[in-house]
Formats: C-alpha cells, sequence, structure tokens
C-alpha cells in the first residue's frame, strides 16, 4: 500500500503540517463524519446545505490536531468524541436546537468522556427521554400508513423549496376535515380533492406520497418534539 494511501500515514503528515495531507484525511472520512452527525442530530445531514455538517467537519479538523498516538483512544474514538462535544456546543448557541439531540447524544459522550452531567445536562436528558417516547409513537403510527422511518428518509425531497411545499400541503389536509377524514380512515391522499386546494400537481402530489403523509400525522399527532424539530409549530385544536 503507498504511504499516501494509508490513513495513519495521512494523519502523520497531517499532523506535521501537510495541507494536502490535511485535506485528503478529511475527504476521506467525510462520510464517517456525517454518519457521527447524523446519529447525533438525529436527522439525515446534507454536506454544504446543514450547518451541523461544517461543524463536524471543524471538529474532526481539530481532532487531527488533538490527536496523541499514546493517548489511550483510536483516532477515530477521539474525533467522535470531539465532534460530539461540537454539536452540544452548537446546540447550546442556537436555542432554536435546544431539544433536538438524540439520546445517542449524551450516552456516546458520557460514556467516552466521563465527563460528569451538569444541571443543564441533566434536563436535556429529560428532554431527550421525552423525544425518544416520541419517535417510537411516531413509527408506530406511520405503521398504519404503510410507511417506515427508512421510507421517509428515501422519500423526503432533495430541495428545501419541495420540502417547504410538501410541507404547505400537509398542512392543507390538517386544516380541512374532510382532507382529513380521508387521510384518516383511508391512509392515502385525498388527491382529487387536494388538487383544488392546493397549485401543485398531481404528479408531484404522487411523487412525495409518502413525505406529505408523514408530515401530516406528525402534525395531527401532537408531537410537540418532533413538530419543532423539522421547523413547524404545534397545531392547537388537533386531535389523533
Amino acid at each position: 500500500m503507498r504511504s499516501e494511501a494509508d490513513p495513519n500515514r495521512l494523519l502523520e503528515k497531517a499532523k506535521s503540517g501537510d495541507a494536502a495531507a490535511r485535506e485528503e484525511l478529511i475527504r476521506r472520512f467525510t462520510p464517517f463524519i456525517l454518519s457521527v452527525v447524523s446519529k447525533v442530530t438525529g436527522h439525515f445531514i446534507r454536506l454544504g446545505e446543514d450547518d451541523e455538517a461544517s461543524v463536524g467537519l471543524m471538529a474532526f479538523n481539530e481532532a487531527i490536531d488533538s490527536y496523541r498516538p499514546n493517548g489511550g483512544a483510536t483516532f477515530l474514538s477521539l474525533a467522535e468524541t470531539i465532534i460530539r462535544r461540537r454539536l452540544v456546543d452548537y446546540f447550546r448557541r442556537e436555542k432554536r436546537h435546544r431539544g433536538s439531540l438524540s439520546l445517542d447524544a449524551i450516552t456516546g459522550e458520557t460514556a467516552v468522556t466521563a465527563d460528569p452531567l451538569g444541571e443543564e445536562k441533566i434536563n436535556l436528558v429529560d428532554e431527550i427521554a421525552d423525544r425518544s417516547q416520541e419517535i417510537k409513537r411516531y413509527k408506530e403510527d406511520l405503521v398504519a400508513y404503510g410507511i417506515t422511518l427508512k421510507d421517509l428518509v428515501k422519500a423526503s425531497p432533495q430541495h428545501q423549496d419541495a420540502r417547504d411545499r410538501a410541507t404547505a400541503v400537509a398542512r392543507v389536509i390538517v386544516a380541512n376535515p374532510l382532507l382529513k377524514k380521508f387521510l384518516k380512515e383511508r391512509k392515502a391522499l385525498p388527491l382529487k380533492a387536494l388538487q383544488k386546494e392546493v397549485d401543485v400537481s398531481r404528479k408531484t402530489l404522487e411523487r412525495h406520497r409518502k413525505y406529505i403523509i408523514a408530515i401530516a400525522v406528525m402534525l395531527m399527532g401532537n408531537y410537540e418534539y418532533l413538530t419543532d424539530y423539522i421547523g413547524q409549530y404545534k397545531w392547537g385544536g388537533q386531535d389523533a
């Protein structure tokens, strides 16, 4: 194996000030970084679109400088710990992300670092436990519509404007008693009636069917944390 292809050699060269080796190391481990960030945030992360991805990349870069071969931990273990820590710091600075950490984020950090939980972290753990229960209930609700969380990840529109339009359609369904009744009873989109209410083609509605239904189910289900997490607000007066 060429030294340039050896991650350990790249790490050595990066720590010695080789900028090209550092860039190559970060490039190779970008999937690892995004995977850790996704586990911490609890949702799929897109490079170039989500701020959390940038936080993860900078944390990984920090890990390169912090790593000591004889420190007792592997480089990737250290990198994962630093990524988690920097994301926790980021979430604390960004109040809109409060309570959006996954249970894995807290348990992973404490297991590796053994830092004592302060009062703020304890409050976060309580919120995360509630959020975990919401996710479990949400998964059960989606099953009735033939949708899994894996399906939802695949069905999620790639572009923000498309996700916004799909979410707007879901809102229309939830706000209209007849459309909502159709969805709840038949477990399907009321396409014919919906076309009269929204400026979206039938083809687009069908293409984003699972995503629209999933958002509507979320809005109907009184999911305090999840609706806030996707940038929605809880709709008062909605029943299950």
